[in-house]
């Protein structure tokens, strides 16, 4: 089973980063309300980026990582993955 780091953009233009081993159910979630008390208030979620790993501990290794970026390297990061957004 492969897990999932996802990083979605929220309607006021936050970041949020996540983990799952179902990307498309778990922003759904999201946009059903039902999903992380942050994208509650925030909806809709837009996914803007997903990486596979084998292992559910990297997934969680690389969201951890992830959420100590600045907005900047963010942004950085997501520029140099040909993602858009905003």
């Amino acid at each position: 089973m492969s897990y999932y780091c996802y990083l979605v953009q929220c309607a006021d233009g936050t970041f949020y980063t996540g983990s799952t081993n179902d990307v498309a159910k778990r922003v759904a979630t999201h946009n059903a309300g039902k999903g992380a008390k942050y994208t509650r208030n925030r909806r809709p979620v837009k996914l803007l980026y997903q990486q596979a790993f084998a292992e559910k501990h990297d997934a969680l290794s690389f969201e951890a990582k992830f959420k100590q970026y600045s907005r900047r390297q963010k942004e950085a990061f997501l520029r140099a993955h040909h993602v858009t957004w905003r």
